[in-house]
C-alpha cells in the first residue's frame, strides 16, 4: 500500500511530466543522432555554423552523434535539391542563409526554400560601407549625395555579382532614388584583392561584412561610414545606415531547415532542440567569440520570414537586371 504522501509526490510528478511537450520529455534524454546538410564546401559561413553547431550540441550533451555532408556549388542550389530527396527523414537539418535565397532567383532554380521545413534563423551578419582613408566622401550622406548626383561616377567593391554585397548595393540605391541598374559595381573573387582596391583608391567605396575591414579602419587605411545593422553595434563608430538618412536594414542571415514531409510533432521537438541550443551559454559564448549577431526566430514566424525576404531579394535582383 502507498502512504498518503507517497501517493502526493507521485500525482505531483505526473503532472509536472504532464506539462512538458513529448520532445521536452525526449531531450531531457540525449538525441542520439542527427544529421546536418550543409549545402556548401567546407570551410565557409554555413560550414563554420554547422559544425559550431556540432560541437555545442554534442558538448552540452544534447546530442551524441552528429553527421555532416557537404554539398557545395551554385550558392546551395547543387545541394538544395538532394537535401528535399531527404523527404521525411527525422533529425536532420540544412544549414543555409540568405546568399542561397539569392542564388535560387539568380538560377533560376527549379526548387527553392518553400519546399523545405523552416526551423530557426540564427545568426546574421551586418554589412559595412567603407571608403578609402583620403576618400573626400566623410559620411554615408556626402556618398548618398554623390551617387544621386552620378550613379556610374561611384564604384562599388564587393564579392560576387547578385551575392549580399550586390544586393545591398541595389538596396541604398533605391532608398536614395536611383536605378540599382546604373549603379556601378565590380565583384571581386575575394576579400584581399576588394581590400587592396579601396585602399589603392581604385574604387570610391567597398561593401562587405564588418570583418573583411576592421583591420584596416582600425590601421586608418579605411573609414566606415555605415553599417546595415539595425541598431549601432558597441566599439565601432558608425550610424547604421538608417541614422544616416539611408533607410535600408540587412543582415546576411544564417539558419536551419528540416527535409520536407515531416510532421507538426517532429518539427516542433526540432524547434525545441534549437531553441535549447540557442539559449545554452555555449552557444552564447561561441557567438561572441566569432562575432555573430543573434537574430533569432523559430517556427512559422520564420518561415514568414522567409517568404518576406524572398519577394524582396528577387525585386532587388530583377532591379538589378539579375533575374
Amino acid at each position: 500500500m502507498l502512504t498518503r504522501r507517497e501517493i502526493l509526490l507521485s500525482a505531483s510528478a505526473g503532472i509536472a511530466l504532464s506539462a512538458l511537450g513529448p520532445f521536452e520529455r525526449a531531450v531531457a534524454q540525449t538525441v542520439d543522432s542527427m544529421k546536418f546538410f550543409i549545402p556548401a564546401a567546407p570551410g565557409g559561413g554555413w560550414d563554420q555554423t554547422g559544425r559550431t553547431m556540432e560541437q555545442v550540441l554534442k558538448t552540452t550533451n544534447m546530442v551524441k552523434n552528429i553527421q555532416i555532408e557537404n554539398v557545395g556549388g551554385a550558392g546551395g542550389t547543387v545541394g538544395l535539391p538532394r537535401f528535399i530527396g531527404m523527404r521525411g527523414q527525422q533529425n536532420t537539418l540544412m544549414i543555409g542563409g540568405m546568399v542561397m535565397v539569392g542564388a535560387i532567383i539568380a538560377n533560376k532554380s527549379p526548387v527553392n526554400l518553400t519546399q523545405v521545413t523552416p526551423i530557426a534563423r540564427l545568426t546574421g551578419e551586418f554589412e559595412a560601407i567603407v571608403v578609402p582613408a583620403a576618400s573626400p566622401h566623410k559620411t554615408m550622406q556626402d556618398l548618398a549625395a554623390a551617387l544621386k548626383k552620378d550613379p556610374g561616377a561611384v564604384s562599388w567593391a564587393g564579392g560576387s555579382a547578385g551575392g549580399t554585397d550586390h544586393i545591398l548595393v541595389g538596396m541604398i540605391a533605391q532608398a536614395v532614388g536611383v536605378d540599382p541598374r546604373k549603379t556601378s559595381y565590380v565583384a571581386y573573387a575575394g576579400g584581399g584583392p576588394a581590400n587592396a582596391a579601396i585602399i589603392g583608391n581604385q574604387v570610391t567605396a567597398g561593401v562587405s561584412g564588418w570583418g573583411e575591414f576592421a583591420e584596416q579602419v582600425k590601421a586608418g587605411r579605411m573609414r566606415v561610414l555605415a553599417l546595415s545593422s539595425d541598431k549601432r553595434i558597441p566599439g565601432i563608430d558608425a550610424p547604421t545606415l538608417k541614422e544616416a538618412g539611408v533607410n535600408v536594414e540587412l543582415f546576411n542571415w544564417r539558419g536551419v531547415f528540416a527535409p520536407p514531409g515531416i510532421n507538426d510533432a517532429h518539427k516542433n521537438q526540432l524547434i525545441d532542440l534549437i531553441d535549447r541550443m540557442y539559449k545554452s551559454p555555449a552557444w552564447q559564448d561561441e557567438m561572441k567569440k566569432r562575432d555573430w549577431t543573434g537574430i533569432y526566430l523559430a517556427g512559422d514566424a520564420y518561415g514568414t520570414y522567409i517568404k518576406d525576404e524572398t519577394t524582396r531579394i528577387e525585386g532587388i535582383l530583377k532591379s538589378l537586371g539579375l533575374a
